[in-house]
């Protein structure tokens, strides 16, 4: 019987050549994919089943967006332990989040080795030297993470120790130029999407917002809504209005789903209310909806600048 491997998988290039690296030594493949609350950037989760049945892996989902994994996964986020980013992005946490919940499903399943497809100085935080080590440690894994694509830069891990990892099979690639990956790419004949869009954490237009939200019990549902938008504090009570038909269309659901919606009788933005409001409050919501309207003005809009996020 093969021996498993446990491979951290975005969807995206490198960690889908991980995947082939460790099955062109003749490993079984267990993906772990995590669903994040403000995204990737890489794949969602049509796109990991379709390569996970076209390339014969097993793919497992680990979801973020609600429940218990999205209340820990917030706290890591309001209290980072290391550097954010240009955003709100604590890049070294989230992924030390990620591998610890990696570590505890590799031990449950009896898997020794966890994979991951980072390449050494790709990303200024995450793959930086320093930052790699600290997550191997304080995961849990050290020995035990393999990075087969700048492998020869690091230390042996546990597999390539006893054998059932051929380390000559493994890369030293470093840098954020992706010619030997897309190389790589070709030689194993797979396709991979176009690096697009990113976490959105790392929004700086958003950070605000995003500080001032998360400091609350958000449910999963109301995650949805952060990205867009338009979005108020007033009199300590969160609106949230359109920008365009789609976002309205969007908007009107959280109505139906208990807050809320407000709509004026004439062409301007769906609103949603998402606490208890004082008829004082819900009448500058009125005004706030007014503002923004077609009936609306500049000067108008400018009184509201100061409850913006």
């Amino acid at each position: 019987m093969a021996e498993k491997v446990l491979v951290m998988f975005s969807g995206g290039l490198d960690s889908r050549l991980a995947v082939k690296i460790m099955q062109e030594q003749g490993l079984e493949v267990v993906a772990l994919f995590f669903s994040l609350p403000f995204g990737t950037g890489c794949c969602d989760e049509g796109c990991s089943f379709n390569f996970s049945q076209l390339h014969g892996m097993n793919l497992k989902i680990v979801d973020c967006t609600k429940g218990d994994n999205l209340k820990e996964y917030l706290d890591v986020i309001r209290k980072p332990l290391y550097n954010r980013g240009s955003g709100i992005n604590p890049c070294v946490d989230c992924r030390l989040f990620m591998f610890k919940k990696a570590r505890e499903i590799a031990d449950e399943m009896g898997i020794e080795m966890v994979v991951s497809g980072e390449v050494l100085g790709e990303r200024p935080m995450s793959q930086m030297r320093k930052s790699m080590r600290i997550v191997e440690e304080e995961s849990g894994l050290k020995g035990r993470l393999l990075r087969p694509l700048s492998a020869k830069f690091m230390e042996e891990t546990i597999g390539e120790k006893k054998g059932y990892i051929d380390r000559s099979k493994l890369y030293s690639i470093e840098g954020r130029q992706r010619v030997k990956q897309i190389e790589l790419a070709k030689k194993f004949k797979i396709n991979y999407p176009t690096p697009a869009g990113g976490c959105l954490l790392c929004e700086k237009a958003l950070s605000r917002r995003f500080l001032t939200l998360l400091e609350r019990d958000l449910s999963g549902n109301q995650m949805k809504i952060l990205e867009i938008g338009r979005h108020f504090i007033i009199d300590g009570v969160w609106v949230a209005i359109g920008r365009y038909a789609k976002e309205n269309q969007i908007i009107e659901t959280f109505g139906k789903e208990g807050e809320v919606a407000i709509t004026e009788g004439f062409p301007g933005p769906t609103s949603v209310i998402f606490d208890d409001c004082s008829d004082e409050a819900r009448e500058k919501v009125k005004e706030l909806v007014l503002a923004y309207s077609k009936k609306g003005s500049l000067e108008a809009r400018e009184k509201f600048e100061k409850f913006k996020l």
